[in-house]
C-alpha cells in the first residue's frame, strides 16, 4: 500500500506541476515569437526598400530594428550558454541541467520564448528590469531550476541564484534543498510547524506560475494577433511601389500606422512576462542600501543571502519561533549555505529578521 502523501509533499507536487505547464506555455512563446519575428524581419525589409522615406519614420524603424536584433542576440546567448552549462554540469555527475521544470532539449525557438520571458533592456517604452548577463543568468536559472548554484558550474558565484525570478527555481530545487533540513528535527511539532512554512511557500508560488500561465497565454494571444496584422502590411506595402514622395497621402498615412505596428509588435518580444520577475530585485537590493545607510555594510556583504531569501519569503509570514526553526534549518543545511556563499558560523536568525526588513523596505508593510 502506497504511504500517503504529506501536505507539503502534496504542495509541492502541485507547484512542480504548475512549473511544468508554466514550462511548457514559455516553448509555446517561443514557436510564436520565432514567427512575430520573422515577420518583423520582412516588413523591416519592405520599408528598406522605400527610397525618400521621412527622417523621422527611418529613424524610429532603425531604433526598432536594433532592439529587434539585441533581443535575437540575447535568446542565441541563452542558447549558447545553456548547452555549456549543460556540458558542464552532465560532467559532473548532476542530473543534468535537464531536471526539473527544464526545457529538455533547448532549440532556437525555446530560447526565443525565454528571451521574451525575462525581457532585454530596449527603449524607455519596454518595462524590462533586466539585461544583457542578468536576464541570461535568470534564464539559466529556470531552465537548470537551481542545479547551475547547487552545482558549482562556474556560475554559481550567486550571479545564477541572484537573478531567479520570484518563484522560479526556488521551487524544484530550492525548496527540496532547504526542505530536506526537515530531517534533522526530531520534535514532532517542530517538525510540523516547518513543513507548514515551506507547504506555505509552495502554495504561495503555485499561485504564481497560474497567474504567469494566465499572462503567457494573453502574450501568446496577442502575438498570433500582431503577426496576422504584419503579414497583411507586407503584402499591402509591396503594392505601394518603392519611392514614398511618389505615394498618395493615404498610403504614406497608411506606413506611419505600420510603423506604428512594428513599434508595438517589437515590445511584444522584449517586455518580460511580469509574473515571472523577481519579488525582490538587483534594483531593490539598491534601493535598499541606498536608504539603509547604516546597514549598507550588512546587506553588501550578506547580498545573496538577502536578494535570495527575500524572493524566498516574499508574502510569507512567520513568527519568533518560525524564524527561530528556519534558522536552525538552513543553518544544518550544507547546499543551501553554499547557494548563498555563507558559512554555518556566519547565518542565523538575526538574518533572517534583515531580510524581512529588506522586504518591508520594498513593500512598505509588515504583511509583504
Amino acid at each position: 500500500m502506497a504511504k500517503k502523501l504529506s501536505k507539503l509533499q502534496l504542495a509541492q507536487q502541485k507547484a512542480e506541476a504548475a512549473a511544468k505547464k508554466t514550462n511548457q506555455k514559455i516553448n509555446e512563446l517561443g514557436i510564436h515569437t520565432n514567427d512575430l519575428y520573422t515577420a518583423l524581419v520582412k516588413i523591416q525589409s519592405s520599408f528598406d526598400r522605400i527610397r525618400n522615406v521621412p527622417e523621422e519614420n527611418r529613424l524610429t524603424y532603425e531604433k526598432l530594428k536594433a532592439i529587434r536584433v539585441k533581443w535575437k542576440q540575447q535568446a542565441e546567448n541563452i542558447e549558447l550558454e545553456y548547452k555549456k552549462a549543460e556540458v558542464k554540469t552532465a560532467g559532473q555527475g548532476a542530473a543534468g541541467i535537464g531536471a526539473g521544470v527544464a526545457v529538455v532539449t533547448l532549440g532556437p525557438t525555446a530560447a526565443m520564448g525565454i528571451a521574451t520571458t525575462f525581457g532585454v533592456a530596449s527603449t524607455g517604452t519596454a518595462i524590462s528590469a533586466l539585461s544583457g548577463a542578468a536576464a541570461t543568468n535568470a534564464a539559466l536559472a529556470w531552465l537548470g531550476g537551481g542545479a547551475l548554484a547547487a552545482g558549482g558550474s562556474g556560475m554559481a558565484a550567486g550571479s545564477t541564484f541572484l537573478a531567479l525570478a520570484g518563484p522560479v527555481g526556488w521551487t524544484i530545487a530550492g525548496l527540496s534543498i532547504i526542505a530536506s533540513g526537515l530531517m534533522f528535527f526530531k520534535t514532532k511539532g517542530d517538525k510540523e510547524r516547518l513543513e507548514d512554512i515551506y507547504t506555505r511557500i509552495s502554495n504561495r508560488d503555485v499561485k504564481s506560475y497560474e497567474l504567469a500561465i494566465v499572462e503567457l497565454s494573453e502574450r501568446i494571444k496577442r502575438i498570433i494577433d500582431e503577426t496576422g496584422k504584419l503579414e497583411t502590411a507586407i503584402k499591402k506595402i509591396e503594392t505601394f511601389g518603392t519611392d514614398y514622395s511618389q505615394m498618395t497621402e493615404e498610403q504614406q498615412y497608411e506606413l506611419g500606422a505600420y510603423v506604428n505596428l512594428m513599434e508595438a509588435s517589437t515590445m511584444l518580444l522584449v517586455n518580460p512576462i511580469l509574473g515571472l520577475q523577481p519579488k525582490f530585485s538587483e534594483q531593490d537590493f539598491e534601493k535598499l542600501c541606498a536608504s539603509e545607510k547604516l546597514l549598507e555594510f550588512y546587506f553588501k556583504a550578506h547580498k545573496n543571502m538577502v536578494i535570495s531569501m527575500a524572493n524566498l519569503l516574499y508574502e510569507i509570514t512567520l513568527d519568533g519561533k518560525d524564524r527561530k526553526l528556519l534558522a536552525k534549518s538552513l543553518r544544518k543545511n550544507k547546499e543551501f549555505l553554499s547557494s548563498i556563499q555563507l558559512t554555518k558560523k556566519e547565518f542565523d536568525i538575526d538574518d533572517l529578521s534583515m531580510v524581512e526588513r529588506a522586504l518591508n523596505h520594498r513593500y512598505k508593510t509588515q504583511s509583504y
